[in-house]
């Protein structure tokens, strides 16, 4: 019996080629194109996108790009392509490939790296520690459609989420508490996750729920009294109502109250990117300072920090 040779895809969203009006246009018709992400009947959706949304975001979403952008190139493309080295360093055994599901690397670009490996079985691995229709189900329907133009594919494996995974939560409270150690306590550790349109849930998208499983067992992790943690949804998009309470405004609010001193961490982003890196760190931080706040300190997302890729490591390794 031949012996089974695995491979693991690491996949995550994507991110524009440059910070360019052009890049970044290619890159939001491809994203904002799947039903998964906006699912308007597309006799309605395409001229609104391709007429309106389009030619006016495109070039003001390239300037943020600019303001984050790195020397290597897109945080979210820099820090991903690191995960993957450090975990391919732990994994020698394991060729490790890194998919985007827009823009590139593609998926079907790491499928096809990892079939010239001779891989028999591939471990997906979505770098979205909670899960939703919008993000690992859109991985899932890209690698249908990659095999279904193929006359054979290998087993595949996905890890459908980790919200509640112990070495992932341990290492989200090694970071706060890293963040406590350097900037003092806060009166309120908010905890920030990428919203979905609440519709999505009411239809049995369970996100919300996986987020609030990681916000549970961080606060246990953490010990801390639960008034001192608050749960919001940032980066909505369009007109319906998206998951409540929204960052933005609780921040606004918690200043007009008299909150002072705020940290903020984002424990849905496995690497950082631009909601983190201008959404959070930047935008809403003018949000709190200009109700009132005085302090405000944005922790990194975990990006390849070792304790995260030990996660990975473990996460994987139940697959040999």
């Amino acid at each position: 019996m031949s012996q089974e040779k695995i491979g693991v895809l690491l996949a995550n969203l994507g991110t524009p080629d440059a910070p360019t009006p052009a890049a970044v246009k290619r890159y939001l018709r491809q994203f904002l194109s799947d039903k998964r992400v906006v699912d308007t009947p597309r006799l309605l959706w395409w001229p609104l996108l391709r007429g309106v949304i389009l030619p006016l975001r495109s070039p003001r979403v390239a300037k943020l790009y600019q303001s984050v952008w790195m020397e290597e190139g897109s945080p979210l493309m820099v820090f991903s392509r690191r995960q993957q080295q450090a975990l391919a360093a732990q994994l020698p055994d394991m060729p490790v490939a890194l998919g985007m599901s827009y823009g590139n690397p593609s998926l079907k670009s790491a499928v096809d790296e990892l079939l010239a490996h001779n891989v028999t079985h591939i471990v997906v691995l979505p770098l979205y520690p909670q899960f939703s229709c919008s993000t690992v189900a859109a991985v899932w329907d890209e690698l249908g459609r990659i095999f279904a133009r193929s006359r054979t594919m290998p087993s595949v494996s996905l890890i459908r989420d980790y919200a509640e995974d112990t070495l992932y939560i341990n290492a989200l409270a090694a970071s706060v508490k890293r963040s406590f150690e350097e900037h003092g306590e806060p009166d309120i550790l908010l905890l920030s996750y990428h919203g979905i349109p609440q519709r999505y849930a009411n239809e049995g998208d369970d996100y919300p729920q996986r987020c609030r499983d990681t916000t549970r067992e961080l606060l246990s992790a953490l010990e801390l009294p639960p008034e001192k943690v608050m749960m919001t949804y940032q980066s909505r998009f369009g007109r319906e109502p998206w998951l409540m309470p929204y960052t933005d405004e609780t921040l606004k609010m918690l200043a007009e109250k008299g909150v002072k001193h705020i940290q903020v961490m984002c424990p849905g982003f496995s690497a950082d990117c631009l909601e983190t890196l201008e959404e959070m760190a930047v935008q809403n931080r003018e949000v709190f300072i200009e109700a009132g706040g005085t302090k405000y300190e944005y922790i990194p997302a975990l990006n390849d920090d070792p304790a995260h890729i030990a996660m990975m490591v473990n996460l994987i390794s139940r697959y040999r």
